[in-house]
Protein backbone atom coordinates (compact mmCIF):
# COMPACT_ATOMS: atom_id res chain seq x y z
CA UNK A 1 0.00 0.00 0.00
CA UNK A 2 1.15 3.57 -0.61
CA UNK A 3 2.89 5.24 2.32
CA UNK A 4 2.74 8.88 1.15
CA UNK A 5 0.12 10.59 -0.98
CA UNK A 6 0.15 14.24 -2.04
CA UNK A 7 -3.43 14.46 -3.25
CA UNK A 8 -5.98 16.55 -1.36
CA UNK A 9 -6.28 15.33 2.22
CA UNK A 10 -9.11 15.40 4.75
CA UNK A 11 -8.74 14.61 8.43
CA UNK A 12 -12.44 13.81 8.87
CA UNK A 13 -13.71 10.29 8.23
CA UNK A 14 -17.36 9.30 8.04
CA UNK A 15 -18.19 6.96 10.90
CA UNK A 16 -20.41 4.73 8.75
CA UNK A 17 -17.72 4.19 6.12
CA UNK A 18 -16.47 0.65 5.59
CA UNK A 19 -12.71 0.12 5.60
CA UNK A 20 -10.33 -2.85 5.13
CA UNK A 21 -8.92 -2.26 8.62
CA UNK A 22 -9.65 -5.79 9.78
CA UNK A 23 -7.11 -7.07 7.26
CA UNK A 24 -4.24 -4.77 8.25
CA UNK A 25 -1.19 -6.23 9.92
CA UNK A 26 1.57 -4.95 12.18
CA UNK A 27 3.53 -3.85 9.11
CA UNK A 28 1.05 -1.02 8.49
CA UNK A 29 0.43 -0.05 12.10
CA UNK A 30 3.70 -0.16 14.03
CA UNK A 31 5.30 3.14 13.05
CA UNK A 32 3.14 5.44 15.28
CA UNK A 33 4.74 4.02 18.43
CA UNK A 34 8.25 5.45 19.03
CA UNK A 35 7.62 7.16 22.37
CA UNK A 36 9.72 5.21 24.85
CA UNK A 37 12.74 7.52 24.75
CA UNK A 38 10.88 10.44 26.35
CA UNK A 39 9.66 8.32 29.25
CA UNK A 40 13.07 6.72 29.82
CA UNK A 41 14.79 10.11 29.84
CA UNK A 42 12.33 11.34 32.46
CA UNK A 43 13.28 8.56 34.89
CA UNK A 44 16.96 9.41 34.46
CA UNK A 45 16.42 13.14 34.99
CA UNK A 46 14.44 12.49 38.18
CA UNK A 47 17.48 11.40 40.20
CA UNK A 48 19.78 14.04 38.70
CA UNK A 49 17.32 16.83 39.53
CA UNK A 50 17.41 15.63 43.14
CA UNK A 51 21.19 15.99 43.19
CA UNK A 52 21.56 19.14 41.09
CA UNK A 53 18.72 21.20 42.56
CA UNK A 54 18.78 19.70 46.05
CA UNK A 55 15.15 18.64 46.07
CA UNK A 56 13.56 15.73 47.94
CA UNK A 57 12.49 12.42 46.42
CA UNK A 58 8.83 13.35 46.92
CA UNK A 59 9.22 16.72 45.17
CA UNK A 60 11.18 15.23 42.27
CA UNK A 61 8.16 13.04 41.54
CA UNK A 62 6.52 16.23 40.29
CA UNK A 63 7.97 15.28 36.90
CA UNK A 64 5.95 12.05 36.86
CA UNK A 65 2.89 13.83 38.32
CA UNK A 66 2.99 16.41 35.51
CA UNK A 67 3.63 13.79 32.81
CA UNK A 68 1.01 11.23 33.78
CA UNK A 69 -1.42 13.74 35.25
CA UNK A 70 -1.85 15.06 31.71
CA UNK A 71 -3.02 11.70 30.38
CA UNK A 72 -6.69 11.81 31.50
CA UNK A 73 -6.96 15.38 30.19
CA UNK A 74 -5.94 14.01 26.79
CA UNK A 75 -7.59 10.57 26.76
CA UNK A 76 -10.94 11.74 28.17
CA UNK A 77 -10.81 15.32 26.86
CA UNK A 78 -9.30 16.90 23.77
CA UNK A 79 -7.71 13.81 22.19
CA UNK A 80 -10.81 11.67 22.67
CA UNK A 81 -13.01 14.37 21.14
CA UNK A 82 -10.72 14.64 18.10
CA UNK A 83 -10.60 10.84 17.84
CA UNK A 84 -14.40 10.51 17.78
CA UNK A 85 -14.99 13.43 15.39
CA UNK A 86 -12.00 13.28 13.04
CA UNK A 87 -10.31 9.90 13.50
CA UNK A 88 -6.93 8.42 14.35
CA UNK A 89 -4.79 10.32 11.87
CA UNK A 90 -5.88 13.70 13.26
CA UNK A 91 -5.01 12.60 16.80
CA UNK A 92 -1.56 11.41 15.70
CA UNK A 93 -0.83 14.84 14.20
CA UNK A 94 -2.29 16.70 17.20
CA UNK A 95 -0.26 14.64 19.66
CA UNK A 96 2.98 15.13 17.75
CA UNK A 97 2.45 18.90 17.62
CA UNK A 98 1.86 19.07 21.39
CA UNK A 99 4.95 16.93 21.93
CA UNK A 100 6.99 19.36 19.84
CA UNK A 101 5.64 22.46 21.61
CA UNK A 102 6.40 20.95 25.02
CA UNK A 103 9.94 20.11 23.93
CA UNK A 104 10.50 23.71 22.83
CA UNK A 105 9.21 24.96 26.21
CA UNK A 106 11.59 22.58 28.00
CA UNK A 107 14.61 24.08 26.24
CA UNK A 108 14.84 27.43 28.14
CA UNK A 109 13.66 25.80 31.39
CA UNK A 110 16.68 23.50 31.34
CA UNK A 111 19.03 26.38 30.54
CA UNK A 112 17.81 28.38 33.56
CA UNK A 113 17.41 25.31 35.83
CA UNK A 114 13.72 26.01 36.46
CA UNK A 115 12.20 22.86 37.93
CA UNK A 116 8.69 24.32 37.94
CA UNK A 117 9.01 25.47 34.34
CA UNK A 118 10.31 22.07 33.28
CA UNK A 119 7.35 20.41 35.00
CA UNK A 120 5.05 22.69 32.98
CA UNK A 121 6.86 21.64 29.79
CA UNK A 122 6.52 18.00 30.77
CA UNK A 123 2.78 18.57 31.31
CA UNK A 124 2.47 19.75 27.69
CA UNK A 125 4.58 16.81 26.51
CA UNK A 126 2.37 14.49 28.59
CA UNK A 127 -0.69 15.88 26.79
CA UNK A 128 0.98 15.14 23.47
CA UNK A 129 2.06 11.62 24.36
CA UNK A 130 -1.28 10.99 26.08
CA UNK A 131 -2.97 11.92 22.80
CA UNK A 132 -0.74 9.52 20.90
CA UNK A 133 -1.44 6.72 23.41
CA UNK A 134 -5.19 7.40 23.16
CA UNK A 135 -5.09 6.74 19.43
CA UNK A 136 -2.13 4.41 18.88
CA UNK A 137 -2.88 1.69 21.42
CA UNK A 138 -6.51 1.03 20.40
CA UNK A 139 -5.49 1.44 16.75
CA UNK A 140 -3.05 -1.43 17.10
CA UNK A 141 -5.49 -3.52 19.12
CA UNK A 142 -8.43 -3.12 16.72
CA UNK A 143 -6.63 -2.67 13.38
CA UNK A 144 -5.99 -6.14 12.00
CA UNK A 145 -7.22 -9.66 12.77
CA UNK A 146 -8.83 -9.64 16.26
CA UNK A 147 -7.21 -12.98 17.09
CA UNK A 148 -3.79 -11.32 17.15
CA UNK A 149 -4.67 -8.04 18.86
CA UNK A 150 -2.66 -8.70 22.05
CA UNK A 151 0.32 -9.91 20.02
CA UNK A 152 0.30 -6.82 17.80
CA UNK A 153 0.14 -4.34 20.63
CA UNK A 154 2.74 -6.16 22.75
CA UNK A 155 5.15 -6.41 19.83
CA UNK A 156 4.73 -2.72 18.97
CA UNK A 157 5.22 -1.77 22.62
CA UNK A 158 8.37 -3.91 22.62
CA UNK A 159 9.91 -1.57 20.05
CA UNK A 160 8.69 1.32 22.18
CA UNK A 161 10.55 -0.21 25.13
CA UNK A 162 13.82 -0.02 23.23
CA UNK A 163 13.65 3.75 23.69
CA UNK A 164 13.50 3.33 27.44
CA UNK A 165 16.79 1.43 27.24
CA UNK A 166 18.55 4.06 25.13
CA UNK A 167 17.60 7.03 27.33
CA UNK A 168 19.36 6.00 30.59
CA UNK A 169 22.40 4.81 28.65
CA UNK A 170 22.58 8.17 26.91
CA UNK A 171 22.15 9.92 30.26
CA UNK A 172 24.90 7.91 31.91
CA UNK A 173 27.51 8.03 29.13
CA UNK A 174 26.76 11.38 27.43
CA UNK A 175 24.96 13.85 29.71
CA UNK A 176 26.34 13.06 33.16
CA UNK A 177 29.57 11.09 32.68
CA UNK A 178 32.08 13.95 32.50
CA UNK A 179 30.20 16.67 34.38
CA UNK A 180 28.49 14.58 37.08
CA UNK A 181 25.45 16.25 38.61
CA UNK A 182 26.33 19.91 38.10
CA UNK A 183 24.38 22.49 36.15
CA UNK A 184 26.25 21.79 32.91
CA UNK A 185 24.84 18.26 32.86
CA UNK A 186 21.28 19.57 32.90
CA UNK A 187 22.10 22.07 30.15
CA UNK A 188 23.38 19.24 27.98
CA UNK A 189 19.86 17.79 27.89
CA UNK A 190 18.47 20.95 26.23
CA UNK A 191 19.86 19.87 22.86
CA UNK A 192 18.03 16.56 23.10
CA UNK A 193 14.69 18.31 23.56
CA UNK A 194 15.45 20.70 20.70
CA UNK A 195 16.20 17.71 18.45
CA UNK A 196 13.00 16.01 19.62
CA UNK A 197 10.98 19.13 18.72
CA UNK A 198 12.43 19.25 15.20
CA UNK A 199 11.89 15.51 14.70
CA UNK A 200 8.25 15.35 15.86
CA UNK A 201 7.22 18.43 13.87
CA UNK A 202 8.71 16.78 10.78
CA UNK A 203 6.94 13.53 11.67
CA UNK A 204 3.62 15.40 11.97
CA UNK A 205 4.06 16.65 8.40
CA UNK A 206 4.85 13.12 7.22
CA UNK A 207 1.70 11.83 8.95
CA UNK A 208 -0.42 14.45 7.21
CA UNK A 209 0.67 13.17 3.81
CA UNK A 210 0.62 9.49 4.83
CA UNK A 211 -2.09 7.02 3.90
CA UNK A 212 -3.37 5.70 7.24
CA UNK A 213 -6.55 3.57 7.06
CA UNK A 214 -9.15 4.68 9.58
CA UNK A 215 -11.11 2.39 11.89
CA UNK A 216 -14.68 3.61 12.09
CA UNK A 217 -17.43 2.52 14.46
CA UNK A 218 -18.81 0.40 11.63
CA UNK A 219 -15.72 -1.83 12.06
CA UNK A 220 -15.96 -2.50 15.34
CA UNK A 221 -14.46 -1.48 31.21
CA UNK A 222 -14.26 0.02 34.11
CA UNK A 223 -12.44 -2.89 35.76
CA UNK A 224 -9.75 -2.60 33.10
CA UNK A 225 -9.44 1.13 33.83
CA UNK A 226 -8.95 0.42 37.53
CA UNK A 227 -6.34 -2.24 36.73
CA UNK A 228 -4.52 0.11 34.35
CA UNK A 229 -4.51 2.85 37.00
CA UNK A 230 -3.02 0.60 39.67
CA UNK A 231 -0.59 -1.20 37.38
CA UNK A 232 0.74 1.89 35.59
CA UNK A 233 1.14 3.77 38.86
CA UNK A 234 3.21 0.93 40.29
CA UNK A 235 5.29 0.50 37.11
CA UNK A 236 6.10 4.21 36.90
CA UNK A 237 6.97 4.37 40.60
CA UNK A 238 9.45 1.49 40.26
CA UNK A 239 11.15 2.98 37.20
CA UNK A 240 11.19 6.49 38.70
CA UNK A 241 13.04 5.42 41.83
CA UNK A 242 15.10 2.58 40.36
CA UNK A 243 18.28 4.70 40.44
CA UNK A 244 17.50 5.76 44.02
CA UNK A 245 17.02 2.10 44.92
CA UNK A 246 20.41 1.16 43.44
CA UNK A 247 22.18 4.06 45.21
CA UNK A 248 20.47 3.37 48.56
CA UNK A 249 20.83 -0.42 48.65
CA UNK A 250 24.22 -0.97 46.98
CA UNK A 251 27.37 0.49 48.53
CA UNK A 252 29.54 2.89 46.50
CA UNK A 253 26.97 3.25 43.72
CA UNK A 254 26.74 6.65 41.97
CA UNK A 255 23.76 8.02 40.08
CA UNK A 256 25.55 7.38 36.78
CA UNK A 257 26.11 3.74 37.74
CA UNK A 258 22.50 3.52 38.86
CA UNK A 259 21.46 4.76 35.40
CA UNK A 260 23.40 1.88 33.86
CA UNK A 261 21.53 -0.59 36.06
CA UNK A 262 18.27 1.10 35.01
CA UNK A 263 19.24 0.63 31.35
CA UNK A 264 19.86 -3.07 32.01
CA UNK A 265 16.49 -3.37 33.72
CA UNK A 266 14.78 -1.58 30.82
CA UNK A 267 16.51 -4.00 28.46
CA UNK A 268 14.93 -6.83 30.48
CA UNK A 269 11.60 -5.01 30.05
CA UNK A 270 12.04 -4.91 26.25
CA UNK A 271 13.06 -8.57 26.09
CA UNK A 272 10.01 -9.43 28.19
CA UNK A 273 7.72 -7.83 25.64
CA UNK A 274 9.22 -9.79 22.78
CA UNK A 275 9.04 -13.03 24.79
CA UNK A 276 5.46 -12.31 25.82
CA UNK A 277 4.47 -11.70 22.19
CA UNK A 278 6.08 -15.03 21.28
CA UNK A 279 4.23 -16.95 23.99
CA UNK A 280 0.92 -15.38 22.94
CA UNK A 281 1.22 -17.14 19.59
CA UNK A 282 0.82 -20.48 21.39
CA UNK A 283 -0.93 -19.67 24.68
CA UNK A 284 -4.03 -17.57 25.28
CA UNK A 285 -2.99 -13.99 26.08
CA UNK A 286 -5.00 -13.98 29.32
CA UNK A 287 -2.90 -16.90 30.61
CA UNK A 288 0.34 -15.09 29.80
CA UNK A 289 -1.00 -11.94 31.45
CA UNK A 290 -1.88 -13.77 34.66
CA UNK A 291 1.48 -15.56 34.83
CA UNK A 292 3.55 -12.42 34.17
CA UNK A 293 1.65 -10.22 36.62
CA UNK A 294 1.89 -12.90 39.31
CA UNK A 295 5.67 -12.97 38.82
CA UNK A 296 5.76 -9.16 39.06
CA UNK A 297 4.26 -9.36 42.55
CA UNK A 298 6.66 -12.13 43.60
CA UNK A 299 9.86 -10.39 42.48
CA UNK A 300 8.75 -6.91 43.54
CA UNK A 301 8.05 -8.27 47.02
CA UNK A 302 11.51 -9.86 47.09
CA UNK A 303 13.09 -6.51 46.15
CA UNK A 304 11.66 -4.91 49.30
CA UNK A 305 13.61 -7.30 51.53
CA UNK A 306 16.80 -7.92 49.51
CA UNK A 307 19.69 -5.48 49.09
CA UNK A 308 22.82 -4.93 46.96
CA UNK A 309 23.11 -6.93 43.73
CA UNK A 310 20.37 -9.36 44.75
CA UNK A 311 17.85 -6.58 45.26
CA UNK A 312 18.74 -4.95 41.93
CA UNK A 313 18.37 -8.34 40.21
CA UNK A 314 14.94 -8.82 41.78
CA UNK A 315 13.83 -5.38 40.60
CA UNK A 316 15.19 -6.05 37.10
CA UNK A 317 13.17 -9.29 36.95
CA UNK A 318 10.16 -7.27 38.07
CA UNK A 319 10.57 -5.08 34.98
CA UNK A 320 10.95 -8.16 32.78
CA UNK A 321 7.56 -9.49 33.87
CA UNK A 322 5.91 -6.06 33.83
CA UNK A 323 6.45 -5.98 30.08
CA UNK A 324 3.19 -7.40 28.72
CA UNK A 325 0.82 -6.07 31.37
CA UNK A 326 -0.01 -2.55 30.15
CA UNK A 327 -0.81 -3.40 26.50
CA UNK A 328 -2.61 -6.63 27.41
CA UNK A 329 -4.92 -4.88 29.90
CA UNK A 330 -5.81 -2.42 27.14
CA UNK A 331 -6.33 -5.07 24.46
CA UNK A 332 -8.48 -7.27 26.73
CA UNK A 333 -10.40 -4.28 28.06
CA UNK A 334 -11.66 -3.12 24.66
CA UNK A 335 -12.60 -6.56 23.40
CA UNK A 336 -16.27 -6.93 22.64
CA UNK A 337 -17.32 -3.29 23.20
CA UNK A 338 -17.94 -2.69 19.48
CA UNK A 339 -18.95 0.88 18.58
CA UNK A 340 -17.88 2.08 22.04
CA UNK A 341 -14.22 1.22 21.34
CA UNK A 342 -13.02 4.80 20.89
CA UNK A 343 -14.69 6.09 24.04
CA UNK A 344 -13.83 2.98 26.03
CA UNK A 345 -10.18 3.10 25.05
CA UNK A 346 -10.12 6.70 26.29
CA UNK A 347 -11.21 5.56 29.74
CA UNK A 348 -8.63 2.79 29.88
CA UNK A 349 -5.81 5.05 28.71
CA UNK A 350 -6.93 7.55 31.38
CA UNK A 351 -5.92 4.88 33.88
CA UNK A 352 -2.33 5.81 33.04
CA UNK A 353 -2.91 8.76 35.42
CA UNK A 354 -1.94 6.32 38.15
CA UNK A 355 1.60 7.30 37.19
CA UNK A 356 0.88 10.71 38.72
CA UNK A 357 -0.36 9.23 42.02
CA UNK A 358 1.81 6.29 43.07
CA UNK A 359 5.33 7.80 42.62
CA UNK A 360 4.70 10.65 45.11
CA UNK A 361 3.46 8.08 47.64
CA UNK A 362 6.61 6.00 47.16
CA UNK A 363 8.79 9.13 47.31
CA UNK A 364 7.16 10.34 50.52
CA UNK A 365 7.58 6.88 52.07
CA UNK A 366 11.27 6.83 51.09
CA UNK A 367 11.79 10.32 52.56
CA UNK A 368 10.13 9.23 55.80
CA UNK A 369 12.57 6.31 56.07
CA UNK A 370 15.60 8.43 55.08
CA UNK A 371 18.48 8.32 54.46
CA UNK A 372 18.16 4.97 52.66
CA UNK A 373 14.47 4.23 52.65
CA UNK A 374 13.85 3.48 48.98
CA UNK A 375 14.23 -0.28 49.52
CA UNK A 376 11.44 -0.64 52.06
CA UNK A 377 9.34 1.94 50.17
CA UNK A 378 9.06 -0.54 47.27
CA UNK A 379 6.23 -2.11 49.26
CA UNK A 380 4.03 0.69 47.85
CA UNK A 381 4.03 -0.59 44.24
CA UNK A 382 3.55 -4.14 45.53
CA UNK A 383 0.21 -3.10 47.03
CA UNK A 384 -0.94 -1.51 43.78
CA UNK A 385 0.22 -4.52 41.73
CA UNK A 386 -1.93 -6.77 43.91
CA UNK A 387 -4.92 -4.53 43.17
CA UNK A 388 -4.23 -4.75 39.42
CA UNK A 389 -3.88 -8.54 39.77
CA UNK A 390 -7.61 -8.69 40.54
CA UNK A 391 -8.31 -7.95 36.85
CA UNK A 392 -5.99 -10.77 35.73
CA UNK A 393 -7.91 -13.14 38.00
CA UNK A 394 -11.28 -11.87 36.74
CA UNK A 395 -10.43 -12.18 33.03
CA UNK A 396 -9.25 -15.77 33.60
CA UNK A 397 -11.85 -17.12 36.04
CA UNK A 398 -14.99 -14.92 35.88
CA UNK A 399 -17.16 -15.89 32.86
CA UNK A 400 -18.46 -12.33 32.30
CA UNK A 401 -14.88 -11.20 31.66
CA UNK A 402 -13.44 -14.39 30.20
CA UNK A 403 -16.03 -15.35 27.57
CA UNK A 404 -16.00 -12.13 25.45
CA UNK A 405 -12.20 -12.27 25.31
CA UNK A 406 -12.23 -15.90 24.19
CA UNK A 407 -14.96 -15.35 21.57
CA UNK A 408 -13.05 -12.50 19.94
CA UNK A 409 -9.79 -14.42 20.17
CA UNK A 410 -11.33 -17.30 18.22
CA UNK A 411 -12.47 -15.06 15.36
CA UNK A 412 -10.96 -15.49 11.87
CA UNK A 413 -11.68 -11.93 10.71
CA UNK A 414 -8.86 -10.57 8.58
CA UNK A 415 -7.31 -14.04 8.27
CA UNK A 416 -9.67 -15.99 6.01
CA UNK A 417 -10.80 -14.77 2.58
CA UNK A 418 -8.41 -11.81 2.64
CA UNK A 419 -7.27 -12.44 -0.94
CA UNK A 420 -10.76 -11.97 -2.34
CA UNK A 421 -10.46 -8.19 -2.22
CA UNK A 422 -11.82 -5.41 -0.08
CA UNK A 423 -15.47 -6.17 -0.74
CA UNK A 424 -18.25 -7.11 -3.17
CA UNK A 425 -21.19 -5.21 -4.63
CA UNK A 426 -24.65 -6.23 -3.49
CA UNK A 427 -27.79 -5.95 -5.56
CA UNK A 428 -28.26 -2.21 -4.91
CA UNK A 429 -24.64 -1.36 -5.73
CA UNK A 430 -23.62 -0.88 -2.07
CA UNK A 431 -20.16 -2.13 -1.15
CA UNK A 432 -20.22 -4.79 1.53
CA UNK A 433 -16.98 -5.56 3.35
CA UNK A 434 -17.12 -9.03 4.86
CA UNK A 435 -14.39 -8.43 7.40
CA UNK A 436 -16.05 -5.27 8.69
CA UNK A 437 -19.48 -6.94 8.92
CA UNK A 438 -18.03 -9.90 10.80
CA UNK A 439 -16.20 -7.52 13.11
CA UNK A 440 -19.50 -5.98 14.11
CA UNK A 441 -21.02 -9.39 14.78
CA UNK A 442 -18.17 -10.43 17.04
CA UNK A 443 -18.30 -7.12 18.93
CA UNK A 444 -22.00 -7.37 19.74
Amino acid sequence: MAILSFRKHSLRTRDDKRTPASELTLRQSIFPLCLGFSYGLLDTLNKHFQNTLGISKARSSGLQAAYFGAYPLASLGHANWILRHFGYKAVFIWGLCLYGVGSLIAWPCLVYRSFGGFCAAIFVIGNGLGSLETAANPYLAVCGPPRYSEIRINLAQAFNAVGTVVAPVLGSYVFFKEVGDNAEAIKNVQWVYLAIACFVFLLAVVFYFSTIPEITDADMMYQATFAEFCYTGAQVAIATYFINYAVDTRDNTSSATGAIYLAIAQACFAVGRFSGSFFMHYVKPRYVFLAYLSCVIIFNSAATTQRKNTGIAMLSLTLFFESVCFPTILALGIRGIGRHTKRGSGWIVAGVSGGAVVPPILGATADAKAPKGTGIAMVVPVCFMVAAWSYAVAVNFVPAYRDPADRTGAATIGIENVDRGAGKQNGSGEEVHKGARASEEVAV
